[in-house]
């Protein structure tokens, strides 16, 4: 059970993750830019600074949570589930890219603290919750491997499309929803296959059992 101080501290978190963030594009991820944040949002900098315990991964998890908090409330399934489902998911990852608008900085450094091996399952567990949060968004209600591999697969296409989107420097980063426009495309025709060969065994399997009951009739 989360206790009411831990609570606050989470919603401290929350409140001073953009912030952070703003100021990690010039201070990186660390206590500068939490004090930076805590001067920007009017909040106790003792208070901040305890929050976050000087510890980069702390910073970037509530920035990551920060963005997906917003994303559930800026496109809830009411929203966006009169949509194909690859719409659904394009929409939802271009929102959190939007949302790094300005910080490219910020999340390049990010994305070096996440690769160093000691923060690896930290961040494979962010991303997927990020993935799992998408789906849900997205009306997935799956509960057998597919909902394993629906966000594993997610999870991937995200986290490459942010290492596309932290060095693009193309107009409107038009080279990163070219590469995420072709990433989606690419799992909905694997999707479409595994479904057609789903149905193949399904339909093998059926005609295999039927012959067998003419051979062997039931008594």
């Amino acid at each position: 059970m989360t206790s009411a101080s831990e609570s606050t501290l989470d919603a401290i978190r929350l409140q001073l993750a953009p912030h952070v963030a703003e100021a990690a594009v010039f201070d990186g991820w660390g206590e500068a830019a939490v004090a930076s944040a805590a001067d920007a949002a009017g909040v106790d900098p003792a208070v901040a600074a305890f929050a976050f315990g000087g510890k980069p991964m702390a910073m970037i998890a509530a920035w990551i949570a920060r963005i997906d908090a917003d994303m559930a409330e800026a496109l809830p399934t009411a929203r966006i589930g009169n949509l194909p489902i690859r719409e659904r998911i394009r929409t939802l990852v271009q929102f959190r890219l939007d949302a790094l608008a300005g910080r490219e900085e910020a999340l390049r450094r990010a994305l070096a603290i996440m690769a160093m091996p000691q923060n690896v399952t930290t961040a494979m567990k962010l991303g997927w919750h990020s993935a799992d949060a998408m789906w849900r968004l997205a009306g997935d209600t799956a509960t057998d491997y597919n909902h394993y591999t629906k966000r594993a697969t997610l999870a991937a296409i995200y986290a490459a499309t942010l290492a596309v989107h932290a060095e693009d420097k193309s107009e409107g980063h038009a080279d990163t929803r070219a590469f995420l426009d072709r990433r989606i495309e690419g799992v909905m025709r694997f999707e479409k296959a595994k479904a057609r060969l789903t149905r193949s065994r399904e339909e093998t399997f059926s005609v295999m059992r039927l012959f067998g009951r003419l051979r062997y009739p039931a008594r």
